[in-house]
């Protein structure tokens, strides 16, 4: 991803936001001005992207899929209780936060991961930070939570709390003051800034009707606004364990049955989400994090081998695959099914067959494009990475408000305020007010006639210019030409017949329209950047 690295501002958005802070900083009492320093610091932080759900959902082997290294615990044990952020250091460490902000220092175990147990009262602990050496994470900072429906009310309570749930709640009594005269952030201001900037949301086959509520829950810093297309997509885990017959239009295919049910998922759960995409955590993990050795390969040689009868009776479940009498050992067969399971035992003896001199590491990356990761990566770079800019600013003003707000003093909340509408004056403001009217028509704040909301959704939700006017692939002419007639439609919409509410949200369409139209006829700019 290359959405901002360590120090490194996201763009001119950010840059317009840091400046306002350091304006601001000798204008405002010392703890706001404390809150502005780690607005500053998460400037220029990576894109924090929070990987949520339900327990048993496969987030943590999703987790260790993305950033390439068995390094999250899958089993339940105590770590899984815990809010961990993976981020990247120049030395392997973990760091156990806890509420009383003590930290305390401990090693990787020795197969590289976290610790199953911590050796410390997890109840007194607020959450685990992982500093590894990966490239993945100077450009993305993952954070990995125990989900909805977790263990215990303490483990959703840790997650509500670093990912700033609880500043709503500590805003809306009007509390979170304390002594003028302290620099150091109480937990309110805290709240305000450590939350996440996107989620990751997994699913499994059913989607819940909590699940909304639950995306709503997972998103802190993005202005204390509810999860939407811009901030938000989901995956479709455990894409193997659909049934095909219980798919209509499956025709037969695992991989089908789950695009198609992804597709009905993502109706359900627009507008909170971009899209929703099947992926098989347990193959990208094995294929990615180097679980997948050329042992493995081999013992699928061997499987492979099998006469068709055979293979197909011991592939029908787990345990026929594993009890079954064959030359193979059956400790290896267990240990196939571990990394693989069924579907992915058969993907690769699939692959073997039709190529019987696949080495070893060509096999895995036919396993790691069967479990549907690059798409998943392709995403988090379009809708997240490619719009870190106004993400990031976004949360950043929302920490802001939130500091000023907390204040307790009606002058400085003031001051904060004029200073941020002076900045949402500027040309490089309008990101923000394309995300702004996104959020509002996906949320439902402004009714919009459901053609229309598509556009919007399709507009604001992109960041590839083909994707935005709903033709991929076009000729920079014809997408010039369309650009600009539908900036003239959505001025006139804006002028004539749109409710007052409406006619803010074609304003800013019509001026996305038009900056649209601006970038393609750039010569030096590509229309897919």
């Amino acid at each position: 991803m290359t959405a901002t690295g360590h120090g490194r501002l996201a763009g001119p958005l950010s840059t317009s936001v840091a400046n306002l802070c350091h304006r601001l900083q000798p204008q405002v009492s010392a703890r706001t001005a404390a809150g502005f320093a780690e607005v500053l610091r998460r400037l220029g932080a990576p894109l924090q992207v929070a990987v949520a759900g339900r327990i048993k959902s496969g987030k943590s082997t999703l987790v260790n899929a993305l950033i390439g290294r068995r390094v999250a615990p899958t089993d339940i044990g105590e770590c899984t209780r815990l809010v961990t952020r993976f981020q990247y250091g120049t030395v392997d460490r973990i760091e156990v936060v806890f509420t009383d902000g003590r930290t305390q220092v401990l090693p990787f175990a020795a197969d590289g991961a976290i610790p199953a147990e911590l050796g410390v009262n997890i109840d007194e602990v607020s959450h685990v930070e992982a500093y590894l050496t990966n490239a993945v994470l100077q450009d993305m900072t993952v954070i990995d939570t125990p989900g909805l429906g977790s263990l215990d009310a303490a483990s959703v309570s840790r997650t509500e709390q670093l990912l700033g749930a609880a500043t709503r709640d500590t805003q809306d009594t009007g509390e979170g003051g304390g002594d003028e005269g302290s620099s150091e952030l109480d937990d309110t201001s805290r709240n305000a800034v450590a939350g996440a900037e996107a989620v990751l949301y997994v699913v499994t086959q059913g989607v819940r009707a909590d699940d909304q509520q639950a995306l709503a829950a997972f998103t802190a810093a993005t202005a204390s606004r509810e999860a939407g297309p811009v901030n938000a997509i989901a995956v479709l885990n455990k894409a193997d364990t659909i049934a095909p017959e219980s798919v209509e239009g499956a025709e037969g295919d695992v991989w089908k049955a789950a695009t198609v049910l992804a597709g009905k998922q993502a109706a359900t759960l627009r507008p909170r989400v971009a899209d929703v995409l099947p992926v098989i955590g347990l193959l990208a993990e094995s294929a990615e994090s180097g679980g997948f050795t050329a042992a493995d390969a081999e013992a699928l040689r061997q499987v492979a081998e099998l006469d068709d009868d055979v293979l197909d009776t011991m592939l029908i479940s787990a345990d026929i695959f594993t009890s079954w009498d064959c030359e193979i050992p059956a400790g290896t067969r267990v240990r196939l099914l571990e990394k693989l399971d069924l579907y992915g035992i058969q993907r690769a003896v699939r692959a073997i067959r039709a190529e019987p001199r696949i080495t070893a590491g060509a096999l895995r990356r036919s396993l790691l494009d069967a479990s549907g990761l690059a798409e998943v990566r392709r995403r988090l770079e379009v809708v997240f990475a490619a719009r870190a800019d106004g993400i990031k600013a976004a949360a950043a003003l929302a920490s802001i408000t939130a500091l000023a707000y907390t204040s307790g003093d009606q002058a400085e909340r003031q001051r904060v305020h004029d200073a941020i509408e002076v900045l949402l004056a500027k040309p490089e403001a309008h990101q923000l007010r394309l995300l702004e009217a996104l959020t509002l028509v996906a949320s439902g704040a402004v009714d919009m006639p459901e053609d229309l909301t598509e556009e919007v959704l399709r507009v604001g939700s992109n960041a590839e210019i083909g994707a935005q006017l709903g033709m991929p692939g076009a000729a920079r002419p014809e997408l010039a030409a369309f650009a600009l007639e539908r900036a003239g439609w959505w001025r006139s919409f804006a002028s004539f017949g749109a409710t007052p509410a409406q006619s803010r949200v074609a304003h800013v369409v019509h001026r996305a329209y038009f900056l649209i139209w601006q970038q393609i006829r750039e010569p030096t700019n590509s229309v897919n950047r």
